[in-house]
């Protein structure tokens, strides 16, 4: 439950950071949320993952699709679909990838965070 609350919470974020800011500043926080968000849906899945693989393969899969802009395959996905173009992006920049390591290392940070508060809390009861 709370990685589904951290998802809505996570996009909020994001529609909110879109709508208040612009530039690189929507741009870059865009991606690092982007990232958070798939961490996630990682976590959502695979519950039982440790934060830092979790982290990890968020990673892995915004570095991935990032990689992927490389070819045609993106762009003209996201001609056709406007949540092919939101997942998928269309252009390859390389700044990207530091920002998509920001909401990994952030995601992962506040997953560590949450998971020590909730065994702490497990353990006081039982």
């Amino acid at each position: 439950m709370a990685a589904a609350a951290a998802a809505i919470v996570t996009v909020g974020a994001g529609l909110g950071l879109r709508a208040m800011a612009a530039g690189s500043t929507a741009k870059y926080g865009g991606d690092a949320l982007y990232t958070v968000l798939v961490l996630t849906l990682v976590v959502l899945v695979a519950p039982r993952l440790a934060p830092l693989k979790a982290a990890a393969i968020a990673l892995a899969f915004s570095w991935g699709v990032e990689f992927l802009q490389l070819s045609d395959v993106p762009a003209e996905l996201s001609r056709r679909s406007t949540v092919a173009r939101l997942i998928l992006g269309s252009t390859f920049n390389p700044p990207d990838l530091f920002w998509y390591a920001v909401g990994a290392a952030a995601g992962w940070l506040v997953h560590t965070a949450v998971g020590r508060r909730l065994s702490g809390r497990q353990a006081a009861r039982g």
